[in-house]
């Protein structure tokens, strides 16, 4: 059996509402659908998501990243995804393709999902058992707050709250900080737990006097407050509420870097950010980490749900929500089957490798 095709299309999902952060806003989120086809009729997908609120490449330089690896691709013979090791003959794949590349991340991510996905569907193996899960059971899930004032970011926690979920993500760095925090305290009441975001955009001196003043109201971590891995160091000297690395962390290297300087606590690792599982498992050695959402689509959700099954095989689990329920935030999709959102928890597609089947028609008329 062999690759005879990528296929990379762009696509755009459309938000219920904005979404805003200290980073700017969106309306919409773009990304290319990848799919492998075979000369024997399975297909794989993956899913390249552009980083547009981080600085990250358009989503045109990641398509052609893409493109460029077809060659490689159409001479990986992939007949021991039908053999005895699954897994390891995916990782060859994947490093025969993309090893000495300059390739995005989003692109590295998505082509890892599709050949992992196209191996579990030959081997007949859901990706979280191809990657030595124990189970492919639900995944806690954080809701994800949108930006706004006090009284709409717990109305907004309320909402959340009535799905099924206990913990709480918010986006700070807009508006007035410390009285959204409370605000929600008070909406989701003293079991709840609540993370908070702000993305950079706070001066050390700010951030140790917002997380002083947050400390009694039982934050559970604090993603990303300042920009440098120095800064954080600082800020993590001042305050009890764990930090959490997001943008400063993207390699096992430097997750080291991170412990060295007693930056950080934890680590939210993205796919796309970091570019895939393989890479997401090696910051997990360093660092205990939980997986979010880049706001992927649904093959890309799909992808961090399998992971999160398997990720604290080796290590030990923190025991703290994912940020994978983003697909809530979007108004449409492209998945005809796809991983679910239930009572706070994600739910994965059942069958092989990924589990997510593509809507034809609505991909048509949600292409770029």
């Amino acid at each position: 059996m062999q690759i005879t095709a990528i296929e990379t299309i762009p696509y755009a999902l459309r938000f219920r509402d904005p979404y805003v952060t200290a980073r700017g806003s969106l309306d919409r989120r773009e990304m290319i659908l990848v799919r492998l086809r075979t000369d024997d009729g399975p297909i794989g997908l993956g899913e390249a998501v552009a980083l547009s609120l981080r600085g990250g490449q358009r989503i045109d330089v990641i398509e052609r990243g893409l493109q460029r690896t077809e060659r490689r691709l159409r001479r990986a013979g992939i007949d021991d995804f039908a053999g005895p090791e699954p897994l390891r003959a995916a990782i060859d794949t994947v490093v025969h393709v993309a090893a000495g590349r300059r390739i995005p991340p989003p692109a590295t991510a998505a082509l890892e999902m599709a050949i992992f996905d196209l191996a579990g569907r030959v081997s007949g193996m859901p990706v979280w058992q191809l990657l030595r899960g124990d189970s492919g059971g639900p995944i806690a899930c954080n809701a994800t707050l949108s930006a706004g004032t006090p009284s709409e970011v717990a109305a907004d926690a309320e909402r959340w709250a009535a799905r099924g979920f206990d913990s709480f993500k918010l986006k700070l760095g807009i508006g007035d900080d410390r009285e959204q925090v409370r605000a929600v305290r008070r909406a989701a009441g003293p079991e709840a737990r609540l993370r908070i975001d702000a993305n950079g955009s706070w001066r050390v001196d700010d951030a140790v006097a917002i997380l002083r003043q947050l400390e009694p109201l039982g934050v559970e971590l604090a993603e990303q407050p300042v920009t440098k891995l120095r800064e954080m160091a600082e800020v993590a000297r001042e305050t009890s509420i764990p930090l959490a690395a997001d943008e400063v962390v993207t390699t096992s290297s430097e997750a080291k870097k991170a412990v060295r300087a007693g930056a950080c606590e934890l680590a939210t690792v993205k796919l796309a950010k970091v570019g895939g599982i393989g890479r997401a498992a090696g910051i997990a050695s360093e660092l205990p980490v939980y997986l979010s959402s880049a706001l992927d689509g649904p093959i890309g959700i799909a992808a961090a749900g399998h992971a999160a099954r398997a990720l604290y095989r080796e290590h030990p689990d923190p025991g703290l929500a994912h940020g994978l329920a983003t697909q809530l935030l979007f108004s449409e999709t492209i998945a005809s089957l796809e991983s679910e959102v239930r009572d706070g928890h994600l739910h994965l597609p059942e069958g092989p490798g990924l589990g997510v089947e593509i809507d034809e028609r609505a991909l048509d008329r949600l292409r770029i």
